[in-house]
């Protein structure tokens, strides 16, 4: 009886429980929050590349709230990440009449989703067996990607049937993640050896970093004005993500394990060079289907670009592996991954503020236009990863 409470209430499953919640948090939230700022408080391009600064500005300080909490357990910090989101996104369903209202609890909210996105690729490498980090990785991030698709079908047949509004969408999702905080709070503690420096910035981890830089200006973009294309140029409305985000999901199912499989066979150089392939000529279909072909058919262009980039999100899975094969001890993966974490919205807080501006004076393609610019950048940078057997240095030799 005892073996079969303990399995049935084994961290990973509690974990990946929470991950599966977390999921499904993001596929109802996802969806709903660009056409909830264009819709509910009507912000133009410039605003909302502004919006960016706020909301990404917990990213970019992330590696201090992970400092001010490094005295506890790493499940338990997750806790109090997911605790927040689900707070944040109560208080923006039912208490956000004005803007004033929606920075502060995506403030909240932003600062409780990205700890929480630190804590899960650390969690997972921890709970990993050796040599099979990647495939955990893959197999959480599908788990997650069938989280997400559920909300997105509950968000387009609430929509399309009932009406949801936006409070309630919001509210669902902060369920979620309260019931992710839950499975979070059920997992055993366990004390982990901190690093001797919590603030881990290391010339070991130097392409690491600028990858994450890289990462953040080209994420930035896409998160930023791939949906306010869809919405202001082709009057796209919360069905149109429900529906985008569903296929791209159910695709993911898929795709997230056997990108686990590729990075552990073939090694983070070859997957990020060939991101890197892919998302120039995403940038340039993005910025101009809409003058090479007819209306409809630049829709159905943008629409699988938009998919493909979300795919391709999942590719910083490569970046944590890199990170994984070349450290030089286990401890020093969380702190590094939120100094990665950090560096990544050093750069991606500025970004959509240059891309609004941008827009507004030349027009949208030029906004994709840069983004193929450091997607190219990103190629480089990927010729500098080692290929796999090159360190000697690694954990897997280590240990």
């Amino acid at each position: 009886m005892t073996k079969l409470k303990n399995s049935i209430a084994s961290p990973l499953l509690l974990f990946s429980l929470s991950v599966l919640m977390m999921g499904l948090y993001n596929g109802l939230y996802d969806p709903s929050f660009n056409n909830y700022l264009a819709q509910v408080h009507h912000l133009s391009e410039v605003a909302r590349g502004g919006l960016e600064f706020p909301r990404e500005l917990p990213g970019f300080l992330i590696v201090f709230v992970f400092i001010a909490l490094i005295f506890l357990p790493d499940t338990r910090i997750a806790m109090f990440a997911t605790l927040m989101v689900g707070i944040s996104l109560w208080g923006q369903g039912f208490m956000a009449p004005e803007m004033k209202q929606v920075v502060f609890w995506m403030l909240l909210w932003s600062t409780g989703a990205h700890l929480f996105m630190v804590l899960k690729s650390s969690i997972t490498l921890r709970l990993a067996e050796e040599g099979r980090a990647g495939q955990l990785l893959g197999r959480l991030g599908a788990l997650e990607a069938g989280g997400t698709l559920f909300g997105m079908l509950l968000v387009y047949w609430g929509v399309s049937r009932f009406d949801f509004s936006f409070a309630l969408i919001f509210g669902i999702a902060g369920t979620c993640a309260l019931l992710a905080a839950i499975c979070l709070f059920m997992i055993r503690p366990v004390p982990l050896k901190r690093a001797p420096r919590n603030l881990m910035l290391k010339k070991k981890y130097l392409l690491y970093y600028v990858l994450c830089m890289v990462f953040g200006a080209r994420k930035q973009i896409f998160m930023t004005f791939a949906p306010w294309v869809l919405i202001k140029v082709f009057n796209s409305g919360v069905q149109t993500f429900a529906l985008l985000g569903i296929v791209g999901t159910v695709i993911s199912l898929f795709f997230r394990p056997l990108l686990g499989k590729a990075i552990d066979n073939w090694g983070e150089r070859i997957i990020i060079f060939s991101e890197s392939v892919i998302l120039v000529i995403i940038c340039v279909l993005y910025g101009f289907a809409t003058q090479w072909f007819p209306a409809r058919m630049a829709f159905g262009i943008v629409m699988i670009c938009y998919i493909i980039d979300q795919l391709l999100f999942a590719v910083t899975m490569a970046r944590t592996t890199y990170l994984n094969r070349i450290a030089e001890s286990p401890v020093d993966l969380g702190p590094t991954i939120s100094m990665g974490t950090t560096l990544d919205h050093a750069v991606s807080m500025s970004t959509p503020v240059l891309g609004g501006i941008l827009w507004a004076s030349y027009g949208f393609q030029w906004v994709f236009i840069a983004a193929a610019v450091i997607a190219l950048i990103n190629m480089g940078f990927s010729l500098l990863i080692p290929r796999l057997g090159e360190e000697d240095n690694s954990l897997a030799t280590k240990s």
